[in-house]
């Protein structure tokens, strides 16, 4: 069945349907959030680090329901290194920003450099990224173009790659906005009072050039406004958001936006371990030339996040919609909320025309090993929501192979388990397996064996807050669901959250060939 065009999903809808919205308004890992308006359009980027396609463009009317409606890059470079999954690198805090009727997005990856992709529609092909300032350690830029046709860019420092951090610096730019022109002034140190300040937004207002910057750390910080009438500075220092007595931590790192209106708003993240880095809105004004971020429950000066607020004032209403999440597989193409682990091949998947499923071929890997964590082809999606439950239906065709051909269903972090259907000389078995510590070569232990009838089966895993426990399930005939294996804690990524998906692997020493048909992937109530 084709999923309507305005998707909904069943798991988490921040609209409340009576001109209010509830945070986070998307409950899921798009990490360090920039956005934009365009006319009455919004347009959302965020990190993506190593998966691909990369860069993910998200739209939006009203500023609270959003739809994923494109990458600006289908693969990272350089390729020979993207190819080989790299957790935690590649693709750092981006910033978009539109000028002169083109859509321009600068990222920071820690070991390359900063580069830019632009395009003039940001639903079609975006061009090929541009190194603009090559170096280690470079990340987090933004640039800004100024009254008089000088244009800039701030950004931070990997200490991980650099050596120091909490360190902001202006480069100049060629008018193109396509290379650094010269060698960067510092105009904020961080390091007394500002530690970790970093993901700069830049922006002007008012005469005043001012820098949004977060500091204090991703899962314990606040966000930080610093203002001048020099670019160069001095520049003046403001806390305006801060967690407080609230529930939201880390608030920080995200876009200054406004309305057609007038009206002035602020999105940021917070850290969730395994649930990723979800995104909040928060209503800002303006009292002095300084920003005020949500509310100041206890009145000393510094915003508070809201958990609910009215929604932005917009000229008329707009249906409710949400990124999607299930696919039935029966559009040409797989759906955008699935990426790879790395730089994907052609010959991982298959959708033809008139197929209603999705076939992923028995890869092998470059080299066997004891876990899953450095396989390129998992096709994963971000977690959804607080509860939820995964569902699919599996059918192994092994071809000639007797063994080594695995299928199934996977909760990936730096920890993960799956679900799977493999096969020996006997015929088809499920297995419910976990690998703890999978980041340092942890050793993939099975929980449980099931021998099957046939060559198909039933999955799910259902996901329950506030840990993300998953527990897995299988059925022959999809009515009787039994729980199989152990209880399984989701952990986070490598800067990401833990992730759902599938995937479809071959040992080094089986046959060639085989190939596993996924019927539908489903994201649904937790039961």
């Amino acid at each position: 069945m084709t999923l309507p065009e305005n998707y909904v999903s069943e798991v988490w809808v921040a609209d409340l349907g009576n001109g209010s919205y509830k945070n986070p308004i998307l409950h899921a890992d798009y990490s360090d959030p920039d956005v934009i308006r365009v006319g009455t359009d919004y347009y959302m980027t965020a990190s993506s680090f190593n998966a691909s396609p990369g860069l993910p463009i998200l739209h939006s009317k009203d500023m609270v329901n959003w739809k994923l409606v494109n990458y600006a890059i289908q693969q990272q470079l350089p390729a020979t290194i993207f190819n080989i999954p790299q957790h935690g690198n590649g693709v750092w805090a981006p910033s978009i920003r539109y000028h002169k009727n083109e859509f321009y997005i600068y990222w920071g990856d820690p070991d390359f450099g900063i580069y830019m992709v632009k395009t003039k529609n940001p639903w079609s092909v975006w061009d090929k990224p541009i190194l603009v300032m090559e170096g280690k350690g470079l990340i987090d830029p933004s640039p800004l173009w100024d009254d008089n046709g000088d244009v800039y860019l701030v950004h931070a420092y990997a200490g991980s790659r650099r050596g120091v951090k909490s360190l902001l610096t202006i480069n100049k730019m060629n008018p193109e906005g396509t290379k650094v022109i010269d060698q960067g002034i510092h105009v904020f140190d961080g390091h007394k009072n500002q530690s970790t300040i970093e993901g700069p937004k830049f922006y002007k207002r008012n005469g005043y050039y001012y820098i949004f910057a977060p500091a204090g750390g991703v899962a314990t910080g606040w966000q930080l406004v610093l203002r001048s009438k020099d670019i160069y500075g001095p520049y003046e220092e403001k806390i305006v958001l801060e967690q407080g007595k609230t529930n939201i931590n880390g608030p920080h790192q995200g876009a200054w936006v406004d309305t057609p209106n007038g009206e002035s708003w602020f999105y940021h993240f917070q850290d969730l371990n395994a649930y990723g880095r979800i995104v909040h809105l928060q209503p800002m004004s303006w009292k002095n030339d300084w920003p005020i971020m949500g509310t100041d429950f206890d009145g000393n000066g510094i915003g508070e996040p809201v958990s609910t607020s009215k929604k932005p004032t917009i000229s008329k209403t707009y249906s409710i919609e949400t990124p999607a999440e299930t696919d039935n597989f029966d559009n040409f193409n797989i759906g955008l909320q699935w990426q790879w682990q790395a730089n994907s091949d052609v010959v991982w998947h298959a959708k033809l025309p008139g197929n209603n499923f999705l076939r992923l071929f028995s890869i092998k890997s470059v080299d066997d090993s004891s876990n899953l964590w450095m396989v390129p082809n998992l096709l994963l999606q971000k977690f959804p929501a607080p509860n939820f439950t995964a569902s699919t239906k599996i059918s192994l065709f092994p071809e000639e192979a007797k063994t080594g051909k695995t299928a199934g269903l996977i909760i990936m972090g730096m920890d993960y388990g799956t679900l799977s259907i493999s096969h020996d000389e006997k015929g088809y078995i499920l297995k419910q397996t976990q690998a703890l510590e999978a980041i340092k070569n942890g050793k993939e232990k099975t929980n449980e064996i099931v021998r099957l009838k046939t060559n198909a089966a039933y999955f799910k895993v259902i996901v329950s807050s506030p840990n993300a426990m998953c527990q897995f399930l299988y059925s022959e005939n999809g009515i009787d669901f039994k729980e199989i294996g152990e209880p399984f804690k989701a952990k986070e990524g490598k800067w990401i959250g833990a992730k759902v998906g599938l995937f479809s692997v071959s040992t080094q020493k089986a046959n060639r060939g085989g190939y596993a048909d996924i019927e539908y992937f489903k994201i649904t109530k937790k039961e």
